[in-house]
């Protein structure tokens, strides 16, 4: 198993903790390996047809609830889609609140019939946090954050995507977001999407005039 997903799930196993924590592992021996990881990570947006094995997608999932989370509240869903259907049934709503929306890019853009808001992935994960706790959308992201990690150790693509956010603007959204777990009270956050990469894209610029140090 690579060295990221036994990093971020460092405590997913009792016998582990002894292990580890008395290791060089986390005296920054090896480090290298997460530093390059999360360097050499790219977003996704196309996928084989080839559909993840179960056990990896768990691991996935467990990377994502030993994020970090303030006071310990854990207050984040997820919600992991890899039924065709339901995945075809959110492409479809998604593109008609997208046509609705009085953006008129967006509207163009979901009425090409090539547009796939999911990039054709065959795991799609919504990320979705509880609106009455403070800082839970953050945790959220950070859970986020540790599944895009997970799926690139396990050489796995993935993206976070932006328009499925018009998914839950209207009535069919709504039924939606109940058939997909998400407790009344919780507030979208993010989605995710996964699969086996068909694309290898460039390393893009990243603009380091953003860092300010104070010494």
């Amino acid at each position: 198993m690579p060295l990221i997903v036994l990093l971020v799930c460092l405590k997913s196993l009792d016998k582990w903790d002894n292990i580890y924590l008395k290791s060089n592992l986390l005296r920054g021996e090896n480090m290298n390996e997460v530093i390059s990881l999360i360097k050499n990570r790219r977003s996704i947006r196309r996928y084989k047809k080839q559909p993840i094995d179960e056990k990896d997608l768990q691991t996935i999932m467990e990377c994502a609830i030993h994020a970090p989370t303030a006071m310990r509240q854990q207050k984040w869903h997820f919600s992991v889609v890899t039924s065709p259907w339901m995945i075809s049934r959110m492409i479809e709503v998604t593109r008609e609140n997208m046509v609705n929306s009085g953006v008129e890019f967006l509207a163009e853009r979901a009425r090409n019939p090539e547009f796939n808001p999911y990039h054709g992935a065959p795991v799609v994960i919504t990320v979705s946090a509880d609106g009455t706790a403070k800082f839970a959308q953050t945790d959220a992201a950070l859970a986020a954050e540790n599944i895009l990690l997970a799926a690139t150790a396990l050489k796995l693509g993935s993206c976070i995507a932006t328009s499925p956010g018009f998914l839950f603007d209207s009535e069919k959204g709504k039924q939606i977001k109940k058939e997909l777990g998400i407790p009344d009270n919780y507030v979208y956050v993010c989605t995710i999407t996964i699969g086996y990469p068909d694309e290898t894209p460039e390393t893009p610029f990243r603009n380091k005039d953003v860092i300010t140090y104070i010494k």
